[in-house]
């Protein structure tokens, strides 16, 4: 089954803007530190998850990802499933969780999208994190219209602007994208080689070339 991507925010207010001014130790460091993930919760976009399941992924993450100072989000949620280097602005240095929240802290960077935060929250303004992750959405059978997430796989905690309504539109461009999880056990979007493959081609082509990939899509879709 294909996993979809998947983005949360918080809606919570509590974030904290932590600024360690320069000392002959080094420049200044800004961090941020709030609630970065719910459990247990149905949020805006009527999906729940698991507590046990998020524990396991953060565990996960932590280990792989925040443990090797490679935990590192972008400014604004991209439409990918992985982590654009050029594109990062802040690195979660801890993630614990209280309870069904988890609380996270990051330090943001001083690359150009790290500064732009900095920026943003020294003139005031209110930023906070959103999770992005693929998984599988399972309907729910004791409350209509809510999807229960399985298999959760968490890419990243963006930081994103605070808005006061939901980003249904954002989502929805996020969430149009499918990956499957490829033989190497990484994920790859669904349908991207076949974009590509189709552009490259002289129109006299297309049709056999469509013939062919379908025939291999189908074929693994058997092996997943």
């Amino acid at each position: 089954m294909a996993h979809q991507l998947l983005v949360e925010k918080v809606e919570s207010t509590d974030f904290k803007y932590i600024i360690e001014e320069e000392s002959s130790k080094g420049p200044s460091k800004m961090f941020i530190e709030g609630p970065y993930m719910v459990a247990e919760e149905t949020n805006k976009n009527k999906r729940n998850y698991n507590l046990p399941m998020m524990q396991g992924e953060v565990t996960r993450y932590i280990a792989e990802m925040v443990d090797t100072n490679r935990a590192m989000g972008e400014l604004n949620h991209p439409t990918s499933a992985e982590v654009d280097l050029k594109n990062a602005c802040h690195l979660v240095t801890n993630l614990t969780n209280e309870g069904n929240v988890f609380i996270g802290k990051s330090k943001v960077l001083s690359t150009p999208s790290g500064l732009i935060v900095q920026s943003l929250i020294r003139d005031g303004v209110s930023v906070g994190m959103s999770s992005r992750a693929l998984g599988q959405l399972e309907e729910s059978e004791t409350e209509p219209g809510v999807n229960n997430v399985k298999d959760m796989r968490l890419v990243a905690i963006d930081c994103v602007a605070d808005p006061s309504y939901p980003k249904a539109f954002v989502n929805g461009i996020l969430e149009s994208k499918q990956f499957v999880l490829a033989s190497n056990g990484e994920f790859s979007e669904l349908y991207s080689d076949l974009e590509r493959g189709i552009s490259s081609l002289p129109k006299r082509d297309v049709d056999n070339y469509l013939r062919e990939q379908i025939t291999q899509f189908l074929t693994g879709l058997r092996t997943i």
